[in-house]
Parts: structure tokens; sequence; C-alpha cells
């Protein structure tokens, strides 16, 4: 499974009420959630983010809450993998859940900037800097959760459909 496109920059502890703000958690639709994704940290995120686009932070990435709307806004915006120093165990196991890819990097994330395109190969544990040509050696992800995202979450998983 192979993650590559734009990258979206935020700093530490980027909390679940940054990723998606409590005013829109009146709803579960992905969707709507995607149009206020980031809007208080990034006004120009839901109006710009490209299908196929990553997001890159710095330590304790989905602190705060345990809402599932988090990573549900993220990848409904186009999202499609989450790099950082490190993450938010609620968030990591939500993240998961539906399906949406998340590595670990350490403090080489700081190397990575707004704007760069970067290339994840999620089963070989590597992550290409296409703009700057730098790799780094990322622990790759398990097989049965590159395939629970590859079904889209889960609940697809577990229910036994195929990519």
């Amino acid at each position: 499974m192979i993650c590559q496109g734009r990258v979206w920059r935020y700093g530490d502890n980027v909390d679940t009420d940054v990723i998606i703000p409590a005013r829109y958690l009146n709803t579960a639709d992905p969707k709507e959630l995607a149009l206020h994704c980031m809007e208080d940290i990034d006004t120009s995120f839901a109006a710009n983010v490209e299908v196929g686009d990553i997001v890159v932070a710095d330590k304790n990435f989905g602190c705060g809450s345990s809402r599932e709307h988090a990573p549900v806004a993220l990848k409904a915006s186009g999202i499609t993998c989450v790099v950082a120093g490190s993450f938010a165990r609620i968030f990591y196991r939500n993240a998961i859940n539906i399906g949406l890819p998340l590595v670990e990097l350490g403090d080489d994330v700081k190397k990575i900037k707004a704007g760069h395109i970067i290339r994840i190969d999620l089963a070989q544990g590597i992550l290409e800097n296409t703009s700057t040509g730098e790799i780094f050696k990322v622990q790759p992800l398990p097989g049965f959760i590159r395939e629970i995202a590859q079904v889209g979450g889960l609940i697809n998983y577990v229910k036994g459909e195929k990519a």
C-alpha cells in the first residue's frame, strides 16, 4: 500500500478539538465533518485539501478527547495518511478503526515542510520526501492494519470485505 501526496504541515499537540471543533459534533456525516476539518487552526484546509494529500505534524497528534469524528473528518476531506512525530494512542486506534493509515517518524518529521510531496510505502516502511530526495525508514504497518485500511475500516474488515 502506497500513499503519496502534498503535505499539510502542523506542529505539536494538534488535538481533536482542532481537527474537528466540538461545535460540529452534532453530525456524524463524514462529508459535513470534512467541511470543517482543521478550520480553527487552518482556514484554508477544507477548501484546498485534495484527495491524496497527507497531514504531517510534530508530537502528540490527536491528543484530547476520544472522539472518532477527528480521523473521520481527516479521511473524508481526502487525507490518505497522517505522519507525525508521535500520536495520542486513542486517536491512533480510532484512525485504524476507520481505515486511516498513520506513520510515526519521530524527530525526523521536522525535516518535512508544508507543500513537500512525500511517498510512503506502508508495507516496506519507507517514507521518501520526493521534494528533497530524503528517505526515512519507518515502522511498516502490519499486514492486518494495511488490510483494514484497504477495505475502508474495521467494520468492513470484520465483515470479510475485499479491497
